[in-house]
């Protein structure tokens, strides 16, 4: 229902943008959020974005350098990352969230396969 895509090896201050598909239409009306999980390390927050889009929340890790956007006409959800660091590196998930809160400590209640993201030094 949720498929990731566009994770890769990059080098610090590079940008990547992932990608995040998803088939099942309700999820039009979720909001959706990215969270990463790096080695040795608990999964944490990235981003969430409001179901029309019009309202986002973002880790403090991360303000300034990623911006998260969505097209309900396609189905997808986006996570522009610029200016990464080594510390980004990460297994990056998408989730979606029926009850449309952007609050970091959220309950997700579907998550898609992940993709990693490798920032090297």
């Amino acid at each position: 229902q949720l498929q990731a895509s566009g994770g890769g090896l990059v080098q610090a201050g590079d940008s990547l943008r992932l990608s995040c598909g998803y088939s099942e239409p309700a999820f039009s009306s979720y909001t959706m959020g990215w969270h990463r999980k790096a080695p040795g390390k608990e999964r944490e927050f990235v981003a969430a974005i409001s179901w029309s889009g019009g309202a986002t929340n973002y880790a403090d890790s991360v303000k300034g350098r990623f911006t998260i956007s969505r097209d309900n006409a396609r189905n997808t959800v986006y996570l522009q990352m610029n200016n990464l660091v080594p510390e980004d590196t990460a297994v990056y998930y998408c989730a979606a969230e029926r009850s449309r809160s952007l609050h970091p400590q959220a309950d997700y209640d579907y998550w898609g396969q992940g993709t990693q993201v490798t920032v090297s030094s």
